[in-house]
This record gives C-alpha cells, sequence and structure tokens, in this order.
C-alpha cells in the first residue's frame, strides 16, 4: 500500500473566486469559531449588564450549597440516628458525586445543551433537592428515638444525588459569565473579563462565609427546619434571578462533541496501529483542520498520531476536503486534545491526596468537645469554624499576589513567578504538614479528654486549618494554572473541572480506605479506630497514616512531574 501524498488542505482560496465570496459573506453572519456561531443580533447582548444576575446565581447558590455541609454529619447522626461510620460515608459518596459531575457538566454543555440551559438546569434542579432536604427534616425532627424508614432513607438520598447531580451544571456559571464578555469581538473588554472573575471570586469567598457563619448559626440555634429552608429559598431566589434575565445573555451554542471525538481518537489509532509513521516536519501527511495552528501532531505519544495519518487521498478524503469516515481518520487538533487529556493523568492523580487528607468530617467533631466560647454567653458553632479555613485562602492569595512576588521581584531585580508544576509540589507538601499536625493534635486532645473535662480551646485546630487552606490555594490555583495552559483552548471548560475530578476521586477513595480501617481494626470484637464516640476511637493513629501516605505521594508527584517534561509556561522561559 502506497501513501498517497494530500495537499489541498493547504491550497489558498481566491478572493475573487465565486464560492470563496459566498463563503466569506456567510461567515460573516458569524462571530467566534466554527464551533462558537453566535448570530449577528446577538452582538448587542451580553456585556456588564448581565453580571449582577450571574454573580447574583453563583453567590446565592454557593451561599445555599455551602451552608447544608458543616453541621451535615450532626444531623445524620441526630434526626436520623446513623452511625458516624454510616454517616461518613454518605457524606465522602456524596461529595465525590458533587466533584465529579462538573466534569460531565463541562462536556454536556460543550457538546450538546450549551452554557445556558446548563447552569439554568442545574441551578432548578439544585432548588429540587434542597427543598426535597428539607421536607426530610419537616418529616424527621425527633432525634434519637428511632432508625429512619426506608422511605425517608429514600427522601434523604434523592436530595444528595439531586443536589449532585446539579453541581454538573451549576458549574459552568463562570464560564457561562465570560461568554456575556466576548473579547474575540472586542478586544478592548480584556479588562472587563478580568474585572468579571475577580468580582466572581470575591463573591463566591463572602458567600462561603456567610454559609460558614449565619447559615451554620442558624441550624444550631433555630433547628433543622429553618435551618434548611433557608438555604432552599436562597436557592430559588438565585435560580430567579438567572432566569429572569434570559433575554440579556449571550447563548452560545455548542458543536462540538468531546465524547465522540475521543472516541475517534482511540478507535483510530487503533485501526492504524500497524501504520507506519510519516516523517517528521510532514504536514502534507496529516490531516488538520485549515487554519489551525497545529499541522503536525507532536512527539509525546507518537502512538496515537497514527489517527491523523492520511493513508489513501480517495479513500479517506472527500471532495470538499472532509473526512469520509472519521471513525477512520482524525485532525491534528483531535488528536492533541485527547493526548492533553491523557498526558496530565499521572499528575492529576496525585492531587487525590488533597482531599484524602482534608476529606473528614473529624474536625468537626473534634471542635464539638473543644471550648468554643467567646463570651460566657456566645459560642461558636462548631461547622463556623471553616471560616478559618477559607479566610487563610483568601489573606494568602492577596499576600502572594500583592507581597511576596512583588517583594521577590525587587529582591531579585528581575520578575519572579513561580511555576503551576511547582506550586502544586508545594501545596502537596503543605497538606502533608497538615496530615502531621492533625496527628499531634488529636493525641494530645485525646489524651486530655482521658484525664476529664476537656477544657482546652478550639483554637487550637487553627493551625491545622491555616494548613489547610495554604495547602489548598497553592495546589489547587496551581492545578487550574496548568491545566488551562497545557490544554487546547477548545478544552478550557474540561481543564476548568479537572481539580473538582481529582476532589471527587479523593472522597472515594477516602471512603474506601476509612471503610477498610474500620473493619480491620474492629476485628475480634476490638475497639477500632473508628468510633461514634471520638474519645474511644484512635483518629490520631488514622491521622499518622494519611500522614504516611501523603509523604509517598509526594515522592509519586516529583516522578510524575519529571516524567511529563517542562509544561508550557516552562519552555516560554527559554
Amino acid at each position: 500500500m502506497t501513501m498517497s501524498i494530500y495537499v489541498p488542505l493547504q491550497q489558498e482560496e481566491d478572493p475573487d473566486d465565486e464560492y470563496t465570496n459566498q463563503k466569506m459573506n456567510k461567515e460573516a453572519q458569524y462571530s467566534g469559531d466554527a464551533d462558537e456561531m453566535v448570530s449577528q443580533p446577538q452582538r448587542s447582548k451580553g456585556g456588564l449588564i448581565t453580571m449582577p444576575f450571574i454573580i447574583a446565581n453563583e453567590a446565592l447558590g454557593n451561599t445555599a450549597s455551602l451552608g447544608i455541609l458543616p453541621n451535615m454529619i450532626l444531623y445524620l447522626m441526630g434526626p436520623y440516628n446513623l452511625h458516624l461510620g454510616q454517616a461518613n460515608q454518605i457524606l465522602l459518596l456524596s461529595a465525590a458525586a458533587g466533584k465529579f459531575m462538573p466534569v460531565v457538566g463541562a462536556f454536556v454543555a460543550d457538546s450538546y445543551l450549551g452554557r445556558f440551559l446548563s447552569v439554568g438546569l442545574g441551578s432548578a434542579v439544585s432548588f429540587l433537592g434542597m427543598a426535597l432536604l428539607w421536607l426530610t427534616a419537616m418529616i424527621k425532627p425527633t432525634e434519637g428515638v428511632q432508625s429512619p424508614t426506608s422511605w425517608e432513607m429514600a427522601m434523604l438520598i434523592s436530595a444528595f444525588i439531586l443536589i449532585s447531580i446539579a453541581s454538573g451544571g451549576v458549574s459552568c456559571s463562570m464560564a457561562f459569565g465570560a461568554d456575556q464578555v466576548n473579547i474575540k469581538d472586542n478586544p478592548n473588554n480584556n479588562r472587563v473579563l478580568e474585572m468579571f472573575f475577580s468580582w466572581y471570586y470575591a463573591f463566591a469567598s463572602i458567600s462561603a462565609i456567610i454559609a460558614l457563619t449565619v447559615i451554620v448559626y442558624i441550624q444550631d440555634h433555630l433547628g433543622w427546619k429553618i435551618g434548611f429552608g433557608v438555604p432552599a429559598a436562597l436557592m430559588f431566589l438565585s435560580t430567579l434571578l438567572f432566569f429572569l434575565a434570559s433575554p440579556l445573555y449571550v447563548k452560545i451554542q455548542k458543536r462540538t462533541n468531546l465524547f465522540a471525538s475521543f472516541g475517534q481518537v482511540i478507535v483510530a489509532s487503533y485501526s492504524n496501529r500497524k501504520l507506519p509513521l510519516p516523517p517528521k516536519n510532514s504536514p502534507q501527511f496529516y490531516h488538520h483542520n485549515k487554519d489551525s495552528d497545529l499541522v503536525v501532531p507532536t512527539d509525546k505519544l507518537r502512538f496515537l498520531n497514527k489517527a491523523c495519518v492520511i493513508k489513501e487521498f480517495e479513500q479517506d478524503i472527500a471532495c470538499d476536503g472532509s473526512r469520509i469516515n472519521p471513525w477512520n481518520l482524525c485532525t491534528v487538533d483531535q488528536v492533541e486534545e485527547f493526548k492533553a487529556i491523557v498526558r496530565v493523568i499521572p499528575l492529576w492523580s496525585s492531587g487525590i491526596m488533597m482531599t484524602l487528607s482534608m476529606g473528614s468530617s473529624f474536625g468537626l467533631l473534634q471542635a464539638k468537645t473543644l471550648n468554643r466560647h467567646i463570651t460566657s454567653n456566645f459560642e461558636v458553632p462548631a461547622g463556623s469554624l471553616s471560616v478559618i479555613n477559607i479566610g487563610t485562602v483568601i489573606i494568602w492569595i492577596v499576600f502572594y499576589d500583592r507581597v511576596l512576588i512583588p517583594l521577590a521581584s525587587k529582591i531579585r531585580g528581575k520578575p519572579v513567578k513561580i511555576s503551576a508544576k511547582k506550586r502544586m509540589g508545594i501545596g502537596l507538601f503543605l497538606s502533608f504538614l497538615y496530615s502531621v499536625n492533625a496527628a499531634i493534635f488529636e493525641t494530645i486532645r485525646r489524651r486530655n479528654a482521658n484525664n476529664g473535662v476537656l477544657e482546652m480551646s478550639a483554637l487550637w485546630l487553627a493551625p491545622q486549618l491555616c494548613l489547610a487552606g495554604i495547602s489548598e490555594a497553592v495546589n489547587f490555583i496551581g492545578q487550574n494554572e496548568f491545566y488551562y495552559t497545557e490544554f487546547p483552548s477548545t478544552m478550557s471548560s474540561v481543564a476548568a473541572s479537572l481539580s473538582g475530578l481529582g476532589m471527587a476521586a479523593g472522597s472515594l477513595v477516602s471512603s474506601l480506605l476509612f471503610s477498610i480501617v474500620e473493619n480491620t481494626t474492629s476485628r475480634g470484637g476490638k475497639d477500632g479506630w473508628i468510633s461514634d464516640d471520638i474519645n474511644k476511637g484512635h483518629f490520631d493513629k488514622y491521622s499518622w497514616l494519611i500522614a504516611g501516605i501523603s509523604a509517598f505521594n509526594i515522592l509519586y508527584y516529583i516522578i510524575c512531574s519529571w516524567a511529563y517534561g517542562p509544561a508550557v509556561e516552562e519552555l516560554s522561559k527559554d
């Protein structure tokens, strides 16, 4: 079999050609990429007028969703009379589903629904889930009387499922907000886009603090009925505000089916596995999109390059230059998009440890045993101590961006930037220190509790909460920046969801590890490490186990980082 050389895709169009003129007139009716077509009348839509509605949707929804989380383990162990192990497993699995769905939502939004419908439907389904959770409090108000019936458990689990599914659509809110400032049509809108991201993150942080203080306080002092009713009402308001501004939005419809695209690369590369690769820097042998910056595939994961090799021009390419069978021949862009996912998996997997080390509810149980009184009449809710974590994130971001980096740049006499990969590694090291600190503190707390009444201040939890906040800020921001720079621009929605997917995987691994430890340490009727009474359990040993796994994970990350090679930002420095 001989390999034909295919050149027509590289031919330039004659501006005097009638077909070319018709095509140019047709393209003038659209703005953006071929996959992001927006009709001409929509150019007057979007802009700053839509920002309050989108930011309000995010802030109110974030307050509602975060407000039900801090005290949830107390709700499950209280009115629902579940054991600590059962309650923790439900929360871990629910958290895993909620963090996994944004990845599914990103693919579905970009391939089928579009971001407007994804955010709108996600908000509506989230309201239904919270309303159902509120109903569980209305019909199951008695604490410590009996175990929940099967239909009561069904209502509870259904509420968690709806809220988790909804997170996949709501997570597209930031990308949808960026669509309203179409920088492709007006380069001067870059500053407006920057303002949107700043306000978006600011209100997300403020809403988190409100959720962990006001909502938690309501649950502690006014009960579960009002405590779950308020988040449901906020979610309804969030959904209503979002749809009220529907006529103002730019609604970009995606046409790229990423699911099918990745499947085509896998099938084509396998069917062409015996095909020899053409010489390097030979664009005529590879099928690529017209005007694409990628005309030949990279040398990374070279076996996938066979998916875009043109075997026979007559058999592979139609008269108009398109592929006859996309399952036998892919474009270079498709191959590189799939490579980006495959290459990043090892580094991504190292981030699972962040959730494994900080994803348990033990901190809340510890706080319940400590002195949380600010005055003799006011006691800080145990769930509100997470504000220290969030506050540390905000303080660290401001300190890093406005103090640390400018000072380092001034000292060295040139701009200083810590690469995203290095920040990811630093974050993992700080999470290891968090686990060590948590283990040491629990050892001290448990010893004092066994000696009688525990008078330790809840502020003893502050160091580990601060370490958790800094490690999350350093690692997760590094992850997001790394994915955005390494992935093609067509996959920015997927890039934004990968850190959340790592958290979802971490919750699943944490759930599995929790079950193994509980079953292993309680064999033979012994008192295991996991107990409903935190003073009888050995959560200090569990924390030491997590610290040991974290240390191994740091070594794993170093190896994966070396194997990945230099990132895009590192190559640009050279």
